[in-house]
């Protein structure tokens, strides 16, 4: 199933949902991707520096991570196409204008965006706001 390409349905459609968990992302130079996936991570990338993970709190600490800053996951509804252009700019800077700091991560079907835990509220917002403008042109 192709994903929307269009900017304007994009940003109208986007329907951001806020997921209650709390996630934390993590360091690890000397562990495998096979190694992590026991503990669930939401997400995995290889970096030069090390492998990042994405993880619940609680799988950070049984790995030896405590102390880290939480995050929110909002994900966008709307099944965007990976060639899309514009999507990303205009909800980050939508979210910068606001204050908010956005950790994008761009899967197959759907956008996500981790927030600092105290801004999700008000990021949500600023992304509905955004959405019913768009909707209104």
């Amino acid at each position: 199933m192709a994903g929307e390409t269009n900017l304007q349905k994009l940003i109208s459609g986007m329907r951001p949902e806020l997921d209650a968990q709390p996630y934390v992302f993590c360091t690890f130079e000397k562990t495998s991707m096979a190694d992590l996936a026991a503990h669930d991570p939401v997400g995995l990338f290889r970096e030069a520096e090390g492998l990042t993970a994405i993880l619940t709190p609680k799988a950070a600490e049984a790995l030896g991570q405590t102390g880290l800053p939480q995050f929110k996951r909002i994900t966008l509804q709307i099944h965007s196409a990976l060639e899309a252009v514009g999507l990303t700019a205009a909800f980050s800077t939508a979210l910068g204008e606001a204050g908010i700091s956005a950790n994008v991560i761009a899967g197959y079907y759907h956008d996500h965006i981790f927030i600092a835990e105290t801004d999700a509220d008000k990021a949500i917002q600023v992304l509905e706001d955004l959405a019913a403008e768009a909707g209104t042109q």
